[in-house]
């Protein structure tokens, strides 16, 4: 069953503050897709406010979080981004519906 964290930034209204959150969530998502069991790690920002950004990470289980956390790299993103952001991230854990089965609505 694939395990997703959805986790909301908002960062501080400072154009350079946003483009050091935009630039570590870039360069974040090249490290950690390719950790073991990570299927995709996206990184997006709000289409109207700039301040606004989402990452979704996506594993195969759910522990496969521990290469995740277990990269050298996890270590130096909340200290850099925490002091860019305007409140605290908002972590959110989820297990994926199987789609693969077809299902009729009565």
């Amino acid at each position: 069953m694939v395990y997703t964290i959805v986790v909301h930034l908002y960062a501080k209204d400072d154009p350079v503050a946003i483009e050091k959150v935009k630039n570590k969530l870039i360069e974040a998502s090249q490290v950690y897709s390719k950790d073991r069991e990570t299927i995709s790690w996206f990184v997006m920002q709000d289409h109207i406010d700039p301040r606004a950004f989402t990452i979704v990470e996506r594993y195969e289980q759910e522990s496969s979080q521990q290469y995740h956390l277990g990269n050298p790299y996890w270590k130096t993103f909340d200290p850099y981004v925490i002091p860019l952001l305007d409140k605290p991230m908002d972590l959110r854990r989820f297990h994926e519906l199987d789609t693969s089965k077809e299902v009729k609505v009565v």
